[in-house]
Parts: C-alpha cells; sequence; structure tokens
C-alpha cells in the first residue's frame, strides 16, 4: 500500500493510491493517517479495503503522509563516502540527532530560505516510518518494527549547524526542513531496503546518486539501536543518512539559492520535488 494526505496546508485528507497510481479517499474509513493507523492492525484494516470502492481524487497538494510525526530522529554519517567526502571516519556507532517536528512539510512544497541563511543544503535520504512501540528490540526483529519506508529531503543549513557552536539540531529544523514522501510504502513492499538506489538533482543536474548498500549502519541495525536510549512509537520518522554528493562535500562547495529546483527519488519509493524560496 501507499498511503498519503492530500489537500490545502493543515487541511488534508487521508488517502491511498490503488494499483493504477490515481488518489483515493480515505476520509469514511480513518480520520487521518497517524501512529494508530500505522500500526499492524491500522494496516491490516486498510488493506481489507477495495481501493477500487473509495472515490477517486483530482490532482492537487500533497501534505506530509504523517499528520503529526512523534519524532523525527535522524542518523548521521551513516553512508561510507559520505563520511569519506565529510573528512571523517566512519562512525562507530549511529551518530543521532533530532530534527524539530515543525520543520515537516509536504513532498513538493517550497523550502524557504532562513533570513540570513549562506549554506543552504540537499540531502536525500531513506525515511524509515516506525509502526509499533520499540524499546530493546534485537535487530533480528527490528524491521517488523516498520509500518513503512518513504524518501527525505533532510535540509541542512550549514552555517547553522557547523559554524560558531556548531549544533546540528539548530541547522536542521528550520520551517519546511523536512519535505517528505510523497506517500508511505509499506513494509510488505519494500523487499530489501538495504538495496534501494537513492539520487538526488538541483536544477537538473545529478548531485547525489547512490544505493542503501552503501549504508554503514543498516536500518535494522539503526531500529534496534535508538531503541537501546529511548523509545520508538508509531508515526516516528527516521532519516538514515544521505549518500555522497551534498553541497558542503563538493568543490568548490556549492549551497541551495531561492529559485532553485531540487528533486529527489529513492526505487519504489516515489519522487519528491521543491523550490527554494526566500524566507
Amino acid at each position: 500500500m501507499k498511503l498519503l494526505r492530500y489537500g490545502d496546508a493543515g487541511y488534508e485528507q487521508p488517502g491511498m493510491l490503488d494499483k493504477d497510481g490515481k488518489i483515493r479517499d480515505l476520509s469514511d474509513v480513518v480520520d487521518d493517517i497517524n501512529g494508530d493507523v500505522l500500526t499492524d492492525a491500522g494496516l491490516d484494516k486498510l488493506k481489507a479495503v477495495d481501493a477500487s470502492s473509495l472515490p477517486q481524487v483530482s490532482i492537487q497538494r500533497l501534505g506530509p503522509p504523517i499528520a503529526k510525526p512523534g519524532k523525527i530522529l535522524c542518523i548521521g554519517l551513516n553512508y561510507a563516502k559520505h563520511a569519506k567526502e565529510s573528512g571523517m571516519a566512519a562512525p562507530a556507532e549511529p551518530v543521532l540527532f533530532m530534527k524539530s517536528t515543525t520543520s515537516a512539510s509536504g513532498p513538493n512544497d517550497n523550502i524557504v530560505k532562513p533570513p540570513h541563511s549562506t549554506k543552504l543544503d540537499w540531502e536525500v535520504e531513506l525515511g524509515i516510518v516506525i509502526g509499533k512501540r520499540a524499546r530493546y528490540v534485537e535487530e533480528t526483529d527490528a524491521l517488523d518494527y516498520v509500518a513503512g519506508y518513504c524518501v527525505v529531503n533532510d535540509v541542512s543549513e550549514r552555517a547553522f549547524q557547523l559554524d560558531g557552536t556548531g549544533q546540528w539540531v539548530k541547522g536542521k529544523s528550520a520551517d519546511t526542513f523536512c519535505p517528505f514522501g510523497p506517500y508511505i510504502t509499506t513494509r510488505d513492499e519494500v523487499i530489501d531496503p538495504q538495496t534501494l538506489n537513492v539520487w538526488l538533482d538541483v536544477n537538473g543536474e545529478r548531485k547525489q546518486q547512490g544505493n542503501t548498500d552503501d549504508m554503514i549502519f543498516t536500518c535494522a541495525h539503526i531500529i534496534s539501536y535508538v531503541s537501546r536510549y529511548m523509545t520508538l512509537e508509531p508515526g516516528d520518522i527516521i532519516p538514515t543518512g544521505t549518500p555522497h554528493g551534498v553541497g558542503i562535500g563538493l568543490k568548490p562547495p556549492q549551497f541551495l539559492q531561492a529559485g532553485d529546483e531540487v528533486r529527489l527519488g529513492i526505487d519504489g519509493l516515489g519522487e519528491i520535488q521543491q523550490l527554494v524560496v526566500e524566507g
């Protein structure tokens, strides 16, 4: 299944894609796409629905495919080639940081460049959507706690993140800094999350091209590791790191400006795109 939310910002309705790629309205089945819907029981309820019997929706804005993510917990430096381009050794264990939940935005919404931003950067990432409460989970069982996967742009302001005192959360959490979607692809449709091609273009030029097999820590390892230190809840999102080719790693570095268009995607999970505008 591919679950989504559509409509004007703040007024989104739940939906799903049918086998022909048409949006079907789920508002008579569930109130919204939230943690309760993303549990095994919630997904089983939706799987029993005949999508063709649901009202078809005309193409319009897609919203964030989760109504209110509980946590956006990110993994840094998780691709070997990206760690190398950053001039840093591969970490011995996952590097954790948070993005504010207010950074979440629709998959094709504008990226708003903050005032005084000078080093706005892009990062395509595979997002894990949690579907079951996870505490002290064994790695062998970890993928059973996944509701699905999505495409995430971990937008970063490198001056806020690295210059001065250097605070990752500060550089990652501005409004619109976490566009994700275009939908949640449920885990039964992703045979192996460690074999997915990942890419990103800026103004039609390929900047990032990688595969999740370059991850230093697998999705299963990440879920198990994080669950040792905090409880994961249905509806939490874990962006799992980015491949090489980010703006700060290029020679010379390149950063996003107003008017730039970013397009990114992952095998089987769809594409998202954003226009950069001045804040």
